[in-house]
């Protein structure tokens, strides 16, 4: 029995390798605790050489980036792919160009977030990542146009948890040291009003767990991880999360979001 084509997954992976290898878990877990015996789901998995990736990040090159996870996807989509997914929340700053390479639906991370933040009922999101992750609009952008409002840390807190994030997590570095920093992270966002968090790097949690927070957290790798096994599953489409292409966000000049038909609050500054 073959496949459907719309069931096998293409995934851009090694960024890190830590990440990837739970989502390769992850999803296998799902597929066989719903189908049972030896099921496993058909994955295709570009596993790129992070260092290359990260030297394009500090160099800020993010069009040669782009293109990197472009070229990797539309071999990914030749080979059998039906659908695609970038396998860590900072690479979506570069979606569009592996969007634009390919003729199958992107599995973007955050609308996977947004999905199991609704089903908490949240509706501010707190995010830790990487700094450009928090810094930046693309990934707050995309959870607005799901109606959700987003909070940060502020500028000096960031730089101290992407310090932790590249020199130790996406090297399978874990210190006690390291969560603390994290759960005062997650503290000044409570007070800032978030009703959850979001773990917006894949290897977030590999240091730190529900108990380290006063709200909800979500681990945005098992988050992603689910929705890419109920479609290697067929139990949804790939592009079933996307959100609706009406619910666009521009921005003002003072610097605040004109949310269109989304009932989003203004981000509050980092």
């Amino acid at each position: 029995m073959h496949p459907s084509p719309d069931t096998v997954l293409g995934i851009l992976g090694g960024m890190s390798w830590h990440s990837t290898a739970q989502y390769y878990r992850a999803i296998n877990e799902h597929v066989a605790a719903a189908r049972g015996g030896h099921a496993s789901a058909r994955i295709l998995l570009s596993s790129l050489d992070f260092a290359e990736v990260r030297d394009c990040q500090l160099r800020g090159d993010w069009a040669a980036a782009g293109a990197l996870l472009a070229r990797e996807a539309a071999a990914l989509e030749r080979a059998g792919a039906g659908s695609i997914a970038i396998a860590t929340n900072l690479m979506h700053r570069v979606a569009g160009d592996v969007e634009a390479a390919v003729g199958v639906p992107l599995v973007h991370i955050a609308d996977a977030v947004a999905e199991t933040a609704h089903g908490l009922g949240a509706s501010t999101l707190g995010i830790v990542g990487t700094r450009w992750v928090m810094s930046e609009r693309f990934y707050a952008d995309r959870l607005a146009r799901h109606g959700i409002a987003t909070v940060v840390p502020p500028t000096g807190a960031q730089a101290e948890l992407d310090r932790i994030v590249f020199d130790e997590l996406t090297q399978g570095v874990v210190t006690d040291a390291s969560r603390a920093v994290f759960r005062d992270a997650f503290a000044a966002l409570e007070a800032e009003g978030a009703d959850a968090i979001v773990l917006a790097c894949t290897e977030i949690m590999l240091l730190v767990g529900a108990a380290d927070a006063g709200v909800p957290l979500i681990d945005s790798c098992a988050a992603h991880a689910t929705a890419l096994a109920r479609i290697a599953l067929g139990e949804r489409s790939a592009g079933a999360l996307a959100p609706d292409p009406l619910h666009r966000v521009e921005h003002r000049a003072d610097g605040g979001d004109a949310l269109g038909a989304v009932p989003v609050q203004r981000d509050r500054p980092a």
